[in-house]
């Protein structure tokens, strides 16, 4: 058995990112700036601190990519 089909899906599924990342604009913003207010300085980003911005860019690219699935 050939694992061909499985890098062609895995393949296809990286192609569709830049569409979602860009139906999920707001919410990868979201997170995005929550990341950079939490790093400021000399801060290290810690566990957890992000969940909630994550959990809706998670949500969103879930959602985006069930809307998109051939």
């Amino acid at each position: 058995m050939s694992g061909q089909g499985v890098w062609l899906r895995a393949r296809e599924r990286l192609r569709r990112f830049p569409e979602l990342l860009a139906g999920c604009r707001d919410q990868a913003a979201a997170y995005g700036k929550c990341v950079a207010a939490t790093t400021t300085g000399h801060a290290e980003l810690r566990k957890d601190v992000c969940t909630k911005e994550f959990e809706a860019l998670k949500e969103c690219f879930t959602q985006a990519a069930k809307k998109t699935m051939k």
